[in-house]
């Protein structure tokens, strides 16, 4: 385990320090689009956060490499090179597009070709566990089909979900948090060392999407662009498909493949296509593509269909929508790795309708704003204390509010590229933090 956390924290570390480099290389490249009419931001904000993330998973292997138990993973199995020569030629997909906006059948056939190299090293699928049957081994043909096809449906999911600040990262960390406690339990208390690989992958991961998360955070200082959500969509499904079509169930019981197989259901529902640990963004993605053929537009046209759009119709701020989807997604996941622990315990089935039942009700409530006990103001955002919340109402024509982070953020006007103050004009210079002293003066 120590293993695996050193690994997280130099991935966390690299690509933490890296992304204010990269936000600032960006910006004098001209990876800063202009707003489009589909965007929920209101300033230009640079792209390329991939370049970080890229780097925070290269630093992350070579980590894993040079250490005692983890370094014997490289020379026992291919899989950590096959998914850093498919991670480098999606990076750079990714990166000439959010230069020059490539074309979407060019990036998708570059996705299908990355995926490729990866099987031809070795990740790739090779049975499955199929419940009342059995495992079922795949030809090489449908093996190799089988995860070009997961490899890309996981890339769009994640991609597609990538429109708010924040989301696609916080997103993708915790279903990685959840993947790789199921995959450490597997290779950890089952001894199986064909798990080790999913467990490495999980870990980086985690480190990518936490290193990146402080500067994603609403309001994001800098997106990741398709550099950055291929990137850790392709990470997440090879971390799937070294676990799900190379662990033979009957390693982790005795008895026949059948009995076996039927079960350890419960067990495979974390792993199988992986659809519990990108739940959310595979339904939108699904959504989005009969949403568009519907209309009779191209499954790749961008809209403001997506579900983080409609919480943000229906009344949800910025901040609130990706709470939101981080709920769901926790809940999806961790409760499926729950279940697949102990899936005879009704309070386990209890526990998630219970929560299921909760964010209904914040679903439904998008106005409603808590207020925090007086003990408690101290340690939440002012907006949600009530001696605040008492002085903006006493004073509604102040021109600047007491305090900067207050300001609602759903009230801010578009800003052209290159004004004074927008999010990518400052990434040169100091972020002013406090007020202007000399006007107090």
């Amino acid at each position: 385990m120590r293993e695996y956390l050193l690994t997280l924290c130099i991935t966390a570390a690299v690509t933490y320090l890296l992304t204010g480099p990269v936000r600032k290389f960006a910006i004098v490249a001209g990876a800063m689009p202009e707003i489009r009419a589909r965007d929920v931001h209101r300033e230009p904000t640079p792209r390329l956060g991939g370049i970080a993330m890229f780097f925070g998973l290269c630093a992350g292997l070579l980590t894993a490499g040079h250490l005692t138990n983890l370094g014997q993973l490289f020379e026992k199995s291919n899989e950590p090179r096959a998914l850093l020569s498919g991670a480098a030629l999606i990076w750079l997909i990714g990166v000439l597009d959010d230069k020059f906006e490539i074309d979407a059948l060019i990036k998708l056939g570059g996705q299908m070709i990355a995926a490729g190299v990866m099987v031809m090293q070795g990740l790739t699928i090779l049975w499955l566990p199929v419940p009342g049957v059995g495992t079922v081994a795949l030809t090489q043909w449908q093996g190799t089909l089988l995860t070009v096809a997961l490899v890309v449906i996981t890339i769009n999911a994640v991609n597609f979900v990538d429109g708010l600040d924040g989301l696609a990262a916080g997103m993708v960390c915790i279903a990685a948090a959840a993947f790789f406690m199921y995959a450490y339990r597997i290779w950890y208390s089952y001894g199986i060392e064909a798990a080790a690989p999913a467990t490495l992958f999980a870990a980086i991961l985690m480190g990518m999407c936490l290193g990146f998360l402080p500067h994603n955070m609403h309001p994001a200082r800098i997106f990741m662009g398709d550099s950055g959500s291929m990137l850790i969509g392709l990470v997440l499904a090879a971390g799937a498909i070294s676990i799900t079509g190379q662990v033979d169930p009957d390693s982790l019981f005795g008895g026949s493949e059948r009995s076996t197989v039927h079960q350890m259901v419960p067990v495979y529902i974390p792993l199988v296509m992986p659809l519990t640990i990108i739940a959310i963004p595979a339904a939108d993605l699904i959504l989005a593509i009969v949403r568009r053929t519907w209309r009779g537009q191209s499954p790749f046209a961008a809209d403001r269909g997506h579900l983080h759009h409609r919480l943000l119709e229906i009344g949800h701020s910025h901040s609130r929508a990706v709470l939101i989807m981080y709920f769901w997604s926790a809940l999806i996941g961790f409760g499926a790795l729950t279940y697949s622990v102990n899936s005879a315990s009704m309070w386990i089935v209890l526990g998630v309708v219970i929560l299921s039942a909760l964010g209904l009700v914040l679903l439904l409530l998008p106005r409603f704003t808590p207020r925090a006990p007086r003990w408690a103001e101290a340690f939440v955002p002012p907006r949600y204390r009530r001696r605040r919340r008492a002085a903006l109402a006493a004073a509604p024509d102040a021109s600047v509010p007491a305090d900067p982070g207050a300001a609602d953020d759903d009230h801010r006007t578009p800003v052209a590229a290159g004004v004074s103050g927008v999010n990518g004009a400052t990434a040169v210079g100091p972020r002013a933090r406090l007020a202007d002293r000399s006007r107090s003066r």
